[in-house]
């Protein structure tokens, strides 16, 4: 049994603290927030008898295993410094650091102390994603040469996380991290990207709007689009959709969890919706599986060995896309190769 704690109680941590209960060979002993009422009040929902409002202490009091840190990114170095120095394996939450350097000091702290750290990169965990990937694997529609990967809605996201609406940074730091994930997930490590960023929503600080072009080490080409000002007949949130061509045919995963293979053989349609967890409530109920589905890799990996999908190490070319994708759209959409940004 994996002995761990979460550090942070907010908004998305309630979602981790679910899915760990439903993660075999794990166990959340102890929890650490600031906000006495906050981490009282999951204390209480979750019934953890040991809390804190100091991480240090925790860490110092407790015999753990591994940290989850689920917190504000401006925190994460300290605290996966402390965790890596006392020899704990680490989950930090996306963004992974606020720069390139706070990124990879972390990642080396981590490899020194010779601990696990995985950044919890969860959208490609969603199941209609891992579906998607593994028709591509199987070579159901050969060579995929162009994409799309989107996700656009016009979700109220601030009235759960208001600190959305006041960032200087907004969609590509907090949305688009994932998009440009699963783009990597499925067409692999990027040469170079162009971005366009805008503010749609008068009433919030930083761009709600991006659309990067991405040209992929494998040669394929493809296209992440994310906004948070477009309305719908249908509202997708919290859906990714897919648009894949490749050389021997096509695939597209549309809105309502709808995957469609075409290719010599004719056309398959799929139902790859994901299971409603019986935490989980619609429609957030493939994010909230995507985090079991994440925490359940980690222990599997601190079981045998192996270092995690979204380990540290490979989370910074993730991260890199994201400064890349700012610095594109301050230069009037320049194309940034990412050997210069790495």
């Amino acid at each position: 049994m994996k002995r761990g704690a979460l550090i942070g109680c907010g908004f998305f941590a309630q979602n981790h603290l679910h899915a760990w209960r439903d993660v075999d060979g794990a166990e959340i002993l102890a929890l650490c927030d600031r906000d006495e009422a906050r981490l009282d009040e999951t204390a209480r929902r979750f019934g953890i008898e040991r809390t804190y409002r100091d991480a240090a202490a925790m860490i110092e009091a407790e015999a753990l295993d591994f940290v989850d840190i689920a917190t504000t990114v401006q925190t994460h170095r300290p605290l996966v410094e402390m965790a890596a120095s006392a020899g704990l394996h680490i989950v930090c939450q996306k963004p992974f650091a606020e720069t390139m350097a706070e990124a990879q000091a972390m990642v080396q702290v981590a490899t020194s102390a010779g601990v696990t750290l995985m950044v919890h990169e969860n959208f490609r965990w969603q199941s209609a994603i891992r579906a998607a990937k593994a028709e591509m694997d199987r070579g159901a529609i050969g060579w995929p040469f162009w994409g799309r990967v989107s996700f656009r809605s016009a979700y109220d996201v601030y009235s759960g996380q208001p600190y959305l609406a006041t960032d200087e940074k907004f969609i590509v730091q907090d949305l688009g991290i994932h998009i440009l994930d699963i783009a990597r997930f499925l067409f692999g490590d990027v040469a170079s990207i162009s971005a366009s960023t805008r503010r749609v929503n008068p009433k919030i600080r930083a761009e709600d709007v991006a659309t990067m072009m991405l040209v992929h080490e494998s040669g394929a080409t493809s296209i992440v689009d994310c906004s948070y000002a477009t309305s719908l007949p249908r509202e997708n949130f919290p859906e990714t959709l897919l648009e894949i061509d490749g050389s021997e045919g096509t695939l597209r995963l549309d809105a309502g969890y709808r995957m469609t293979v075409h290719n010599g053989e004719g056309t398959i349609e799929h139902d790859v919706s994901p299971p409603l967890l019986r935490w989980a409530e619609r429609p957030w109920h493939n994010i909230q599986e995507s985090v079991l589905n994440i925490e359940r890799h980690f222990i599997d990996c601190l079981s045998n060995g192996i270092s995690p999908e979204t380990s540290g190490a490979d989370n910074l070319k993730t991260l890199a896309l994201v400064y890349a994708a700012y610095t594109s759209a301050a230069e009037g959409n320049r194309t940034i190769a990412m050997r210069d940004a790495a």
